[in-house]
C-alpha cells in the first residue's frame, strides 16, 4: 500500500501517496486546522512593520492592509449564526449583478477599514478560536446548498460544509501566503500542517483534471503524489504550486487547472 510521510524539519520525502488514498479534511480536523491556521496569521501581522501594511499583493485590488481586513470578517462571519446570517444578507442585498463572494470581500474589507492594526490582530487573535468552535459544531447547516464563481466565470455547486471544513482555511492559508510574498517574511511552514493543507489541494486539483501524473513538490509543505499510470511528471515547490492553482501564477497544461482558495 502506498503511503503518505511528513517531511521533518531537515529531512526528505519517503514514498509517494496515490491521491485517491486522500484522506479528506472533515470534523474534528477541519476545526483544529482552522484554528492553527489563523493563528498563524495573527503572528505574521503581528511582525509587521508599519511600511508593509501599504504593501500591493498578489490580490492586485487589495493590499496587505485590505487582506489582513478580509481575513478577519471571513473569520468573524463565521463564528455565529447572527454573524453569519448578517453577513449572507449584507452580500445578497450588495451584490448586484456580481458574484456573491465579491460584494462579501469588499464589506469585510470596506468594514474592518476604520481598525487600528493593533485592534485587527487582537479581534482576529479572539475571533480564531470561535470561528473554529463553531465551524465545527454546525451539523444541521452543513447541507445548505451555496454557488461559487470561478475564476473563469464559470459557476459550481457548494454545501456549506465545504465552505466550513476546506475552504475557510484554505483561504486564511493563500491569504498568510500572499502577505508573505508581499512583506518578504518567512513563511511558518510544517508537514503536519501547511502538508495536510497543500494534500489536500492536491487531491481536489487531481479529482477536477480527472488526469494520470506525477507531482514532486519541494519545500516543508510538500510531498510525492501520483495519480493512475503515466502522464505528466511535475516537479515545483509546494507553495509556488498552490499559487499557481489560485491564480497567483500563471500556470500551463495540468497547472492551469484551477482549485478555490
Amino acid at each position: 500500500m502506498s503511503s503518505w510521510h511528513p517531511i521533518p524539519k531537515g529531512e526528505e520525502m519517503i514514498g509517494t501517496m496515490r491521491v485517491e488514498d486522500h484522506p479528506p479534511i472533515q470534523r474534528p480536523e477541519a476545526a483544529q486546522l482552522g484554528a492553527a491556521e489563523t493563528a498563524r496569521m495573527v503572528e505574521l501581522l503581528r511582525s509587521l512593520e508599519p511600511a508593509d501594511w501599504a504593501r500591493p499583493t498578489d490580490c492586485t485590488k487589495w493590499d496587505v492592509r485590505a487582506i489582513a481586513g478580509h481575513v478577519l470578517g471571513m473569520t468573524e462571519s463565521f463564528s455565529s449564526v447572527p454573524r453569519f446570517a448578517r453577513t449572507m444578507i449584507g452580500a445578497s442585498r450588495a451584490k448586484g449583478a456580481g458574484p456573491m463572494v465579491d460584494a462579501m470581500t469588499d464589506l469585510q474589507v470596506r468594514g474592518n477599514a476604520g481598525l487600528s492594526t493593533d485592534e485587527l490582530i487582537q479581534r482576529m487573535r479572539t475571533a480564531g478560536p470561535a470561528q473554529a468552535r463553531w465551524r465545527g459544531s454546525r451539523r444541521l447547516m452543513r447541507a445548505i446548498p451555496v454557488t461559487n464563481e470561478l475564476h473563469d466565470g464559470t459557476t459550481e455547486p457548494w454545501r456549506l460544509g465545504y465552505i466550513l471544513d476546506v475552504i475557510l482555511t484554505r483561504d486564511t492559508w493563500m491569504h498568510r501566503v500572499d502577505i508573505a510574498t508581499a512583506t518578504g517574511r518567512s513563511l511558518e511552514l510544517t508537514a503536519a500542517h501547511d502538508g495536510r493543507i497543500v494534500a489536500d489541494v492536491v487531491a481536489e486539483w487531481a479529482r477536477r483534471h480527472g488526469r494520470p501524473f506525477q507531482l514532486h513538490l519541494t519545500g516543508p509543505a510538500g510531498a510525492h503524489f501520483s495519480s493512475g499510470t503515466g502522464g505528466p511528471e511535475l516537479t515545483l515547490d509546494a507553495i509556488t504550486f498552490c499559487r499557481t492553482l489560485g491564480g497567483r501564477v500563471p500556470g500551463e497544461g495540468l497547472l492551469a487547472q484551477e482549485v478555490p482558495f
